[in-house]
């Protein structure tokens, strides 16, 4: 079960140093290359988002089936577990919402960046004209 949290703490990883490599200012044929390779990777890259739903639903499921620890008949160690076990289920359901996030920033980027070319474009056309 770990290894589906380190894959997706690995993703976000990804997608945070992919978001920063495009808001960073590069000259403009460095950006619209780095903008172009993105771009080819978003759409494979979408699985990411119905893994991370997956495993938001998964820890919607494990809450809602949890045994709880709230009388005074639980020892320290049994409160502790389940504490820490609300703690993990808490880090990764911020871990999966910052992986969609994340995704879509990097893909509204993109755009943006597509669509700020394609005026430039038009504008040089006019200035021809």
């Amino acid at each position: 079960m770990a290894l589906q949290w380190v894959i997706l703490t690995w993703v976000v990883a990804a997608e945070a140093v992919l978001s920063l490599l495009l808001t960073l200012p590069w000259p403009r044929l460095i950006k619209s290359q780095i903008v172009s390779l993105v771009s080819l990777i978003l759409q494979p890259a979408a699985c990411v988002l119905f893994f991370a739903a997956f495993q938001l639903l998964d820890l919607y499921w494990k809450n809602e089936h949890r045994l709880s620890c709230s009388s005074e008949m639980c020892t320290s160690e049994e409160r502790n577990r389940y504490e820490k076990s609300i703690f993990k289920a808490q880090r990764n359901a911020v871990l999966c919402v910052s992986a969609c996030l994340l995704y879509w920033c990097i893909f509204r980027i993109c755009k943006f960046h597509k669509v700020i070319k394609g005026l430039e474009e038009a504008e040089k056309r006019l200035k021809e004209n």
